[in-house]
């Protein structure tokens, strides 16, 4: 069965212009946007493939978990409310890298060999996050089963929405994920998490959220411009 990707319909603002040296800067770049939920993230994301399409980037527009039609299958189970048996903590960690396992080797990865821009919502980061920082698994087993499930394929860049939890929780959809819906303490580790690998620096780039949308999406471009000037 054919990789499935998620269908954009977003359409591109007049202000949101790539550049024509980060256009071209972009080509074969693999690029996360990652953070907490309420974030803003997914529609900063869905706003740069637009504008990245525009620009007439060949563009794959990926989500995690899903992406491909195994994916998406994991990613029911993942999210759904379970009526009788919880999930236990290293079986969600071991499907999402499922998931991303079949996303890097049947998606990702031949994209970036043809020289496109892929663009995730979401990718490893979010599992030392949420299952690890917040969950209590230790980082050095799910960079262990990170290994397993991409197979050397590494992010150019990883951008981190940072916002405060009072901000993200008022844009949290009221029909909440089961993620979503882990409680306060849950998603202040998260945020904490989050924090811990902006300090890590490198290829994690934080975003101030916290401004209007087209601030942030500006910001986002000031960012892509210095990280990828040198690649």
């Amino acid at each position: 069965m054919p990789a499935q990707t998620t269908a954009v319909t977003t359409t591109p603002r007049q202000a949101d212009t790539i550049p024509p040296a980060l256009a071209k800067a972009l080509r074969g770049k693999f690029l996360v946007f990652d953070g907490p939920d309420g974030s803003g993230k997914s529609t900063q994301h869905k706003r740069f493939v637009a504008a990245a399409r525009a620009a007439g980037i060949e563009t794959i527009e990926v989500r995690e978990p899903g992406g491909t039609e195994v994916g998406e299958r994991i990613r029911r189970a993942l999210l759904d409310h379970l009526e009788r048996d919880e999930m236990s903590l290293r079986c969600e960690m071991l499907l999402y890298m499922a998931s991303r396992a079949q996303l890097c080797e049947r998606v990702i990865g031949p994209a970036l060999k043809q020289n496109k821009l892929v663009v995730a919502d979401r990718f490893i980061s979010s599992t030392l996050v949420y299952q690890g920082h917040a969950g209590g698994i230790p980082a050095a087993e799910i960079e262990a089963a990170g290994r397993i499930a991409t197979q050397g394929v590494t992010p150019d860049a990883t951008l981190i929405f940072d916002i405060d939890q009072q901000t993200a929780a008022s844009r949290l959809n009221p029909l909440l994920d089961r993620m979503e819906s882990k409680g306060e303490d849950f998603h202040a580790k998260v945020r904490a998490g989050y924090k811990t690998l902006i300090a890590r620096g490198g290829a994690y780039q934080p975003v101030d959220a916290r401004g209007a949308p087209d601030e942030v999406f500006a910001n986002i471009l000031q960012i892509l411009t210095a990280e990828l000037k040198s690649t």
